[in-house]
C-alpha cells in the first residue's frame, strides 16, 4: 500500500511542471487549483491508511476552503487587469 502515495506524488509533478513552464496568470491559476486539490485527496487517501480521521477532516478543509481562496484571488487578479 506504500505504492499508492508515491504514484500519487508522481501525478502532482504533472501541475508543478505546468506553472512553472506556462507564462499565462491563469493556466497558472488552473495549475495551483490542481495542485491544491490533488494534496487534499492525497491527505484524505493517507488518513483512510492509517485509519486517522483528523488528518481526514484537515483534508476536508483544505478541498473546501482553499479553492475558494484561489478563487477569489483569482477574481482580484481579473479586477486589477481591467483598469
Amino acid at each position: 500500500m506504500s505504492g499508492i502515495p508515491v504514484v500519487m506524488l508522481l501525478i502532482l509533478l504533472i501541475p508543478i511542471y505546468e506553472a512553472w513552464r506556462d507564462q499565462n496568470i491563469w493556466q497558472k491559476m488552473l495549475a495551483f487549483a490542481s495542485i491544491s486539490s490533488k494534496t487534499s485527496i492525497m491527505i484524505l487517501v493517507i488518513s483512510v491508511l492509517r485509519d486517522d480521521w483528523m488528518i481526514g477532516v484537515v483534508g476536508v478543509l483544505i478541498l473546501s476552503v482553499g479553492n475558494a481562496a484561489l478563487m477569489l484571488l483569482s477574481h482580484v487578479i481579473r479586477r486589477l487587469e481591467v483598469q
